[in-house]
């Protein structure tokens, strides 16, 4: 058994890794950037080697660096987890020769794999169903556009190379094709350095099922059943189920043996993933289900395929990779239950999925007990030069039902701040009636389109949630006596007229009461006279209340600085007439910008904010006077 181990990752997959290691009591190094000095992975090691700078092109995806701190620090094996240079068959090669041992498959098979085109070559003389379509070796357009044209529209373009949705092009119609394939190849010229496409059939009700394979060096090879990961957006996967909803036993079994046939056509070790699109257009059918492509390592949903089957998949990989023959056969393998994955990204759906960096003030996930796979904690930073995944929500039930509501139970539930995430967008796909159903296709997120978009406002009930917590956060008398006065004020509701007024990214927002409601919202104090609340997800800070008791009053007029910050814009002068809703000022704050506006008609009549000055939190920027 290997005794010590290099881990070529970072982040969430280096901690996985890490995990298992140690618990089969091998020891651990990791590696690290300048970026990931202080990062979870390098903390849980057992040592750490410093590789270079922050771009992953300098350390992570430099092989020289990676086998040298394996060397120096007494390294048996590296585990390249997925990613970086999971699949780079030369660096596989390069980890053998230098008397390591590589925990993946042998080189030879990750190169068969690499190229899709002679990948499905290889498939179809191996009896594996491939997708009808064009891998020939002309790339001429005029003759590309006539394979299309027998194919028949709508098509798909796809670079051999390619990879994450990069060099792939639908086409509907014969006049759209010679842009597309243009477009595709730049593409692909510039993301891997090779223009040659191939050309498939476009599925119209396209379902991504895929098969957990694993192969040892004694000639066994297993299935571990089926994936469905056709919840994606832009061809990245963003929820995982095992198994795939609709599969029935007679098909499962023609797929998975396809898979094992497929994996032995390429003498595979190690763990690996057989890629299918499915026509689902009258549901799973075993003729209807062709084979994509195969990568040649660990995926980043195998936690579902762990979940259902009991196995532990990177213990089996440093098992073969140590020679040992594969723990279990097939017919020791079964489906136990069902198991979802979700993908907390540190990205904003209001800004078109945009990545979101800075430290994670709050990072609170649901008290349930779910399964969590992370690289972060609180306070660490997401990097702008990573992947910005947060977090792997998985999740395990009895059946497909009661998975969904575990999954939408531990969305609800998430906080992050001041960073953005996707939480509330996948609370919402998953709790759409089409997901619950389980009648879901890679189309799913195109197709609803804003209805999958958190809201960017808070409700009232989140209003009412932040104006509770501040309230009782006032309620200590070593407060300045004002503001006492007025919460107690508001709290006892002393007048009809009485109203809260609460600052949420700069917009005011007027209570006429503090509602009650119940459980979907939880609530910190975020910093000096701040509370953070989140609902489904979806993390909102609201600002100290004012009080007044009735029209407006001056103190509803001050727009003061959420956070502290840095002013990066001034719209307005003072004097100024504005209109409720007007911009005045952007505040940088986190590595993000907040946009201040009039809370309503009105002139200005202070102004305290100058571009590129520092402000604290509760500073008054500008005074608004309203409209007699």
């Amino acid at each position: 058994m290997i005794q010590s181990l290099l881990i070529a990752n970072r982040g969430e997959i280096a901690c996985r890794i890490i995990r298992s290691a140690r618990a089969m009591g091998i020891r651990t190094v990791a590696v690290y950037s300048d970026a990931d000095a202080r990062a979870l992975h390098v903390r849980q090691a057992d040592e750490a080697v410093h590789i270079g700078p922050s771009p992953a092109r300098e350390s992570y995806l430099v092989g020289e660096k990676i086998i040298a701190a394996a060397l120096a620090t007494g390294a048996e094996a590296i585990h390249p987890g997925y990613g970086f240079l999971s699949e780079n068959a030369e660096f596989a090669q390069a980890v053998i020769d230098a008397g390591l041992v590589w925990v993946g498959p042998r080189p030879a098979s990750i190169t068969a794999m690499g190229l899709k085109d002679a990948a499905k070559k290889l498939m179809a003389a191996a009896g594996v169903p491939v997708t009808p379509g064009y891998m020939g070796e002309t790339q001429d357009p005029a003759f590309l556009s006539e394979r299309a044209a027998e194919i028949g529209y709508p098509v798909l373009i796809k670079a051999v190379a390619g990879g994450g949705g990069k060099g792939m092009r639908k086409v509907e119609a014969a006049g759209e094709f010679a842009d597309a394939l243009a477009s595709c190849q730049r593409e692909a010229t510039a993301s891997f350095g090779n223009a040659h496409v191939l050309i498939e059939k476009y599925i119209q009700r396209p379902r991504h099922i895929e098969v957990q394979v694993f192969g040892d060096t004694h000639g066994n090879i297993v299935h571990l059943f089926e994936r469905d990961c056709s919840l994606q957006r832009r061809h990245q996967k963003v929820i995982e189920e095992a198994p795939a909803p609709g599969m029935d036993e007679a098909t499962r079994e023609q797929l998975c043996a396809a898979a094992v046939k497929a994996a032995r056509a390429v003498d595979y070790v190690g763990a690996g993933t057989i890629e299918f699109i499915a026509d689902a257009s009258e549901g799973l059918r075993a003729d209807r289900i062709w084979f994509m492509e195969m990568n040649t390592r660990l995926q980043v949903e195998h936690p579902v395929t762990e979940e259902i089957s009991g196995v532990d998949l990177v213990e089996w990989q440093l098992r073969v990779a140590s020679g040992e023959a594969l723990p279990l056969r097939q017919d020791e393998l079964s489906i136990d239950g069902w198991a979802m994955e979700a993908r907390l990204y540190a990205e904003d759906p209001a800004t078109g999925f945009l990545p979101s960096t800075g430290r994670l003030d709050r990072y609170c996930l649901p008290d349930e007990e779910i399964r969590v796979d992370s690289g972060v904690e609180e306070m660490s930073v997401v990097s702008p030069f990573y992947d910005p995944m947060i977090a792997k929500l998985i999740v395990h039930a009895a059946d497909r039902a009661g998975a969904v509501d575990a999954l939408v139970g531990a969305l609800e539930g998430t906080a992050v701040w001041p960073v953005k995430s996707n939480a509330g967008f996948l609370y919402l796909a998953a709790d759409s009636e089409q997901f619950r159903n389980g009648d879901v296709t890679t189309n799913f997120i195109a197709e609803q389109g804003d209805a999958l978009i958190p809201p960017t406002e808070p409700d009232a009930e989140i209003l009412g949630q932040a104006g509770r917590h501040l309230i009782e956060a006032y309620s200590d008398k070593s407060r300045h006596s004002r503001d006492n006065e007025l919460l107690e004020g508001f709290r006892l509701n002393r007048s009809r007229d009485t109203t809260l007024v609460l600052q949420s990214q700069g917009t005011n927002h007027v209570l006429a009461k503090v509602p009650d409601f119940g459980g979907h919202t939880y609530s910190s104090g975020a910093g000096p006279d701040l509370a953070l609340v989140t609902k489904f997800g979806q993390s909102f800070v609201i600002g100290l209340p004012r009080y007044s008791a009735g029209g407006h009053h001056a103190h509803d007029g001050d727009i003061l600085s959420p956070m502290p910050g840095r002013i990066i814009a001034v719209d307005v002068v003072a004097g100024q007439a504005v209109t409720k809703g007007q911009k005045l000022l952007t505040l940088e704050a986190m590595k993000m910008e907040h946009t201040l506006t009039a809370p309503f008609d009105g002139t200005v009549a202070e102004l305290n904010a100058t571009a590129g000055a520092q402000v604290q939190v509760e500073a008054l920027l500008v005074r608004i006077e309203p409209v007699d």
